[in-house]
């Protein structure tokens, strides 16, 4: 005790410089603790910055914005498809749907309506068609009840089978053997299976592409002029593979179908000069696989 008093001024400089040596102990931490704290938080940025530049697009630098013009070209994308869409119009669905869902009455009058339609219009044409022929809607054409849920899938294909047809008497083909269209409803079993193409329609993210099978007889210009009316229609048609072969005799697949005229060949006789070129023109048998492209609602 009388050390201290002897050495008052020696004690308590030593513990203010103890004191102060805990003070700065305890800032020296702090300080530590917010470095490793701030250093780590920049190896994670610098991480995720590395794992987002590293990505497929990148989204760029200070140079160029990736981002932006990902947004552009999105942009400039839908103005494409709204402008593509004069193009690619609805077929109308037969009877339409626009106001109401369709009766089972109001479809099996517009299904025979549209068959007789379909028939005058191949005779007025000079298209020769298999006997009583059904444009693939045989197993519809006599009911008057339908499977449930069926009705709007067979309204839209009656519609699409119409057009498809128009396309080809337009053309006048020599002869339509048959449009074969895939299978909607429940009484498309008990249906002929030449009405009926094994396929199924596809959806992707900006359509629905409906299949249909379509074979016919006619002359190589005739082919063109079909291939043409696809092509030029507003509505949406994709060809997606042709078959042309020599067609034979018949003009339909039905046995009992009549038989076309024979092409006619000119004589060739010798002229002066040498040999005269004259045009074998063969009647071909055709089979067309066309899709319909219904575009979705844009979001």
């Amino acid at each position: 005790m009388a050390w201290i008093k002897r050495n008052l001024f020696f004690v308590i400089g030593g513990l203010l410089a103890l004191g102060l040596l805990g003070a700065a102990g305890f800032y020296n931490y702090k300080g530590w603790s917010h470095n490793t704290a701030a250093f780590n938080q920049l190896n994670d940025i610098y991480r995720t910055l590395r794992s987002v530049t590293s990505q497929k697009p990148s989204p760029g630098n200070d140079k160029i914005n990736n981002i932006e013009a990902a947004k552009a070209q999105e942009r400039q994308m839908r103005d494409w498809m709204r402008q593509a869409a004069d193009y690619f119009q609805p077929i109308a669905p037969i009877p339409s749907m626009d106001t109401k869902a369709v009766s089972s009455q109001e479809f099996a009058e517009a299904l025979r309506r549209t068959i007789d339609q379909l028939q005058r219009e191949a005779d007025t044409a000079s298209v020769i068609l298999p006997p009583k022929y059904s444009f693939s809607f045989e197993a519809e054409r006599q009911l008057v009840k339908f499977a449930t849920g069926s009705l709007g899938a067979l309204a839209v294909q009656l519609g699409e089978v119409k057009t498809i047809s128009g396309i080809l008497f337009e053309a006048h083909v020599n002869s339509l053997d048959g449009i074969q269209r895939v299978r909607v409803s429940d009484d498309d079993a008990s249906g002929p299976q030449a009405d009926y193409f094994d396929d199924r329609s596809v959806t992707n993210n900006l359509a629905v592409l409906t299949p249909y099978q379509i074979t016919f007889r006619s002359f190589s210009p005739d082919i063109a002029q079909v291939l043409a009316g696809f092509a030029s229609s507003p509505h949406g048609f994709i060809v997606k593979s042709i078959s042309v072969q020599p067609a034979g005799a018949l003009a339909a697949t039905s046995p009992e179908a009549p038989a076309p005229p024979p092409a006619s060949v000119p004589a060739v006789t010798p002229g002066k000069g040498g040999l005269q070129t004259v045009l074998n023109e063969q009647l071909l048998r055709v089979t067309l696989v066309v899709e319909v492209v219904k575009l979705l609602p844009q979001k």
